[in-house]
C-alpha cells in the first residue's frame, strides 16, 4: 500500500527551500539605513538562514534604480522571490511587523 503524504507537510518543506532574494534601498550611510540594513541581516539570519540574498540599493549612488521598484521613502525593503512581491518601509526595527510584511508569520 503507497504512503500517505501530508499535503501540509510538504508544503511546509517546500517553504523551508525556497530561495528568497531581498532588496534594501537606502541614501547613504544614515542612522536610519545603517539600522534597517542591521535589523533585516539578523531577522534572515534567525528565520532565512542560508536561504536567502540581500541586494543593498544606495540611491544616493545611482538614484534611477528607484523607478523599477516605485521607491518613494528611505529605508525601503522589497522582497522579489518568493512572489509576490512585498515592500516595507522603515528600519524593520518592528521585528513582528516586518515578518508579517514578509509572510514569515502570519497575521493575527
Amino acid at each position: 500500500m503507497p504512503e500517505e503524504v501530508d499535503p501540509v507537510s510538504e508544503t511546509a518543506k517546500d517553504q523551508n527551500n525556497e530561495k528568497w532574494e531581498l532588496r534594501l534601498y537606502v541614501a547613504g550611510q544614515t542612522p536610519n539605513c545603517v539600522k534597517a540594513f542591521s535589523n533585516l541581516r539578523k531577522i534572515c539570519e534567525e528565520h532565512l538562514k542560508g536561504r536567502y540574498t540581500i541586494e543593498v540599493i544606495d540611491l544616493l549612488e545611482n538614484p534611477q534604480l528607484a523607478k523599477g521598484d516605485q521607491i518613494t521613502a528611505i529605508p525601503t525593503l522589497i522582497r522579489r522571490l518568493p512572489p509576490p512581491i512585498t515592500k516595507i518601509v522603515g528600519n524593520l526595527s518592528k521585528t513582528e511587523r516586518v515578518l508579517v510584511g514578509l509572510d514569515l508569520k502570519p497575521r493575527t
